[in-house]
């Protein structure tokens, strides 16, 4: 490789990691009565694992759906390594994909951590195409855990760079830049606010 060629990999490489973001998101609550917030907290465990019932979420909201590593639909409400989440924004957009990476539970924490995939149909395909606006490098984790007499929700994101280049990105480039960049970077806030309030008790699902 030239000295040339070797500088401009290693500009790309910069700039990718410059586009690079990590972000985090928390609501809590803190109450008096110890028993009230163990109560809580196990209430706090069943809303994260229940992820179906995200859609729920009232206002506007994105619509979840979890599915097996085969690709059926899933509703026992625990995720577990090589499920696969559906979801749809809304508005007239193409689903996204993520695969749960990592489940983590403890006495007082429990989280899990999805990053962009492909769709569990399209993977025997051998699709190389990532169903999601984010790289797959990217990670969102979703956690509550108890401190004291306080409940903590937080959505942790990192590595969230757009997925617009190569085969990963398919003929979604355009999308997925408009989606990282207008539709989903105006939106997320508002979204990850809403189910981390839901999580530790400031909100309520509409209906089951």
């Amino acid at each position: 490789m030239t000295p040339s060629n070797q500088s401009n990999k290693e500009n790309n490489a910069n700039r990718k990691q410059e586009e690079l973001k990590d972000k985090t998101y928390t609501s809590y609550i803190h109450m008096n009565d110890e028993s009230l917030v163990n109560e809580l907290f196990q209430a706090a465990k069943e809303k994260l694992y229940n992820v179906n019932l995200w859609s729920n979420l009232p206002g506007i909201t994105s619509h979840f759906q979890m599915y097996t590593s085969a690709g059926d639909k899933k509703q026992s409400p625990k995720p577990e390594v090589n499920d696969y989440i559906k979801i749809n924004l809304p508005g007239p957009f193409p689903e996204n994909w993520v695969i749960v990476t990592e489940v983590t539970e403890e006495k007082d924490m429990a989280q899990f951590t999805v990053s962009p995939s492909e769709s569990p149909v399209e993977k025997w395909e051998q699709d190389e195409e990532i169903e999601h606006f984010f790289i797959k490098e990217a990670t969102s984790t979703f956690q509550v855990e108890r401190k004291d007499n306080s409940i903590y929700a937080h959505e942790i994101g990192k590595n969230e760079g757009i997925n617009n280049e190569g085969d990963e990105a398919g003929n979604r480039k355009l999308i997925n830049t408009i989606l990282a960049k207008g539709g989903w970077a105006g939106f997320q806030q508002y979204q990850w606010k809403k189910l981390l309030d839901y999580f530790v008790n400031k909100t309520q699902i509409t209906s089951e």
